[in-house]
C-alpha cells in the first residue's frame, strides 16, 4: 500500500545516512516528502533530496504559499519521520515551537510519529533533552533510543543515529499499525534471541539451529509499539534493531546471568532464545584431537539451569508477563500441542508460543506459524506468515494480560 511520507531531516552530520533511508521508502513504493532544516541543507543539500525523492524541496513556510505548505504536507502525511532529530529539534517539537517548515509539519500531523535522534552523548543525556523525550513519548510519539558507537570526531558513547535500515523496519511496523497511540509505550521488555554455544574445547562447541530472527522480530516490534526494549543475542549475526538495548551473551550461563539481571525491572520477558540443554563437564583448553585408533571421545555433560522456569517462578518485578517459546518435533509421548501443554504447566510461564520444527521448520526462515497456549487456558493460532506479524500477536496477547 502506498503511504504519504514525511521525511524530516534536521541540522546534524547524521543527515547524510537518512538518503539511505529516503532511498528505501521510495524503493518500497511511498510517497515521500522531505522536509529539512535550513542547518540539515549545510550537510546535505536540497538538489539531493529533490532528485532522491523526485520532489522540490523547501525549509520555508514562505515557499508556494498558496498551497499552505506548513499546514497541508502535516494533514494529507500517512506517517512522519524526522531522522536524524537533534537536541534543539527534539526541544521544539516537545514545547510546539513552529518556526521552520518542519515544526510546522510536526505540530498539524495526526499520523504516527517516529523520532530518531542523533546526537554527542553528553546532549542526549542531559536532563533537558531527557524531560524533552518524555513528554513526546506521553504524546504518543516514537522516539526510537539512539545506538551507541563512534560519533563525530573521536568520541564514541549513546547518541549515535540506528542503521538506516532498521530505521526503516521499525518505521514500516509503526506505518502498517496506524493511527494510534504505541501500545508499549512507558513499558520495559526483555527479549531473548538466538543459540547458546557450549564449548567442548577452544575450537568446537554444542549450539543448535537458532538463526535470531524471530526474537529480532519481537524486538522491533515491541520498539515500534513504544516500549524500552532490551535485547539479549546469543550468537546472533543481525544488525542491531533500532531502539534496542543490545546485550550479547555466548554461553547459557551467560544467558541467564543477562536475563536475570534485566528482569529485575523489567514489565515483560519474552524468551524467544534456544538455550544450549547440556554443556560438557569440562572444556579442554587446547583442541581435541582425532585418536589413531579412530576411537571417538567420551565427554560426559551435564544439565544446563531452566532460565524459563527460573523466571517465571521468581519473577523480578510483581505482575510481569513471562512468555516462553516450545520448539517441538512430536513423540510417541505425545503430539507437539501435548509436549507444548506440559511444557507450559512444567515451566509456569503465562505464555507458550509453540512451534512443530519437524524436519528444520521454521529455522532460519523469514517466516513462522505458531500456537500461542496462556496458563489461563487461552488458545491462540497464528497461521503461516511472517515473524513480524506474529510477534505482533504475542505482544497482543502480553497486553491483554496487564488488562486482565
Amino acid at each position: 500500500m502506498t503511504a504519504q511520507v514525511v521525511l524530516g531531516v534536521s541540522g546534524g552530520i547524521a543527515a547524510y545516512k537518512a538518503c539511505e533511508l529516503l532511498r528505501r521508502f521510495t524503493e518500497s513504493g511511498h510517497d515521500v516528502t522531505v522536509v529539512p532544516t535550513a542547518a540539515a541543507l549545510e550537510f546535505v543539500g536540497a538538489p539531493t533530496w529533490a532528485a532522491l525523492s523526485g520532489k522540490p524541496v523547501s525549509t520555508e513556510v514562505w515557499t508556494d504559499v498558496h498551497a499552505v505548505p506548513h499546514v497541508r504536507i502535516g494533514q494529507a502525511a500517512d506517517l512522519v519521520v524526522v531522522a536524524p532529530a537533534t537536541a534543539d529539534l527534539i526541544a521544539k517539537a516537545a514545547q510546539g515551537l513552529a518556526d521552520d517548515l518542519l515544526t510546522n509539519t510536526l505540530l498539524t500531523a495526526r499520523c504516527p510519529v517516529v523520532l530518531a535522534p542523533a546526537m554527542h552523548t553528553e546532549m542526549w543525556e542531559h536532563p533537558a533533552t531527557q524531560a524533552n523525550v518524555a513528554t513526546l513519548r506521553r504524546r504518543g510519539v516514537v522516539v526510537i533510543e539512539p545506538a551507541e558507537g563512534r560519533l563525530t570526531g573521536t568520541d564514541t558513547g549513546k547518541g549515535r543515529l540506528p542503521d538506516p535500515a532498521e530505521i526503516f523496519e521499525l518505521a514500516r511496523g509503526v506505518l502498517d499499525r496506524g493511527v494510534g497511540a504505541p501500545d508499549l509505550s512507558g513499558l520495559k521488555v526483555v527479549v531473548s534471541a538466538g543459540g547458546t554455544r557450549e564449548y567442548l574445547d577452544p575450537v568446537r562447541f554444542l549450539g543448535n539451529r537458532s538463526s535470531g530472527l524471530q526474537g529480532y522480530a519481537l524486538a522491533r516490534a515491541a520498539a515500534s509499539r513504544g516500549a524500552h526494549v532490551t535485547l539479549v543475542s546469543a550468537n546472533v549475526s543481525l544488525p542491531d534493531p533500532a531502539g534496542v538495548s543490545v546485550v550479547r551473551v555466548e554461553t547459557t550461563d551467560q544467558l541467564r546471568d543477562a536475563v536475570v539481571a534485566a528482569t529485575a525491572t523489567a514489565d515483560a520477558v519474552v524468551m524467544a532464545a534456544a538455550p544450549a540443554d547440556f554443556r560438557p563437564t569440562t572444556v579442554s583448553d587446547a583442541k581435541i584431537k582425532k585418536a589413531e585408533d579412530g576411537s571417538a571421545p567420551s565427554i560426559a555433560l551435564v544439565q544446563n539451569p531452566d532460565i524459563l522456569a527460573e523466571i517465571s517462578h521468581e519473577r523480578g518485578r510483581a505482575g510481569a508477563v513471562v512468555v516462553g517459546f516450545a520448539a517441538e518435533t512430536g513423540d510417541a509421548t505425545g503430539s507437539v500441542l501435548d509436549l507444548g501443554r506440559a511444557k507450559l504447566a512444567r515451566k509456569g510461564c503465562d505464555l507458550l508460543v509453540v512451534n512443530d520444527v519437524s524436519g528444520g521448520a521454521v529455522f532460519g526462515s523469514n517466516d513462522n506459524e505458531a500456537v500461542i497456549l496462556g496458563a489461563d487456558g487461552g488458545v491462540v493460532e497464528v497461521p503461516h506468515g511472517s515473524k513480524t506479524a506474529l510477534a505482533h500477536v504475542i505482544w497482543d496477547e502480553v497486553l491483554r494480560r496487564f488488562a486482565g
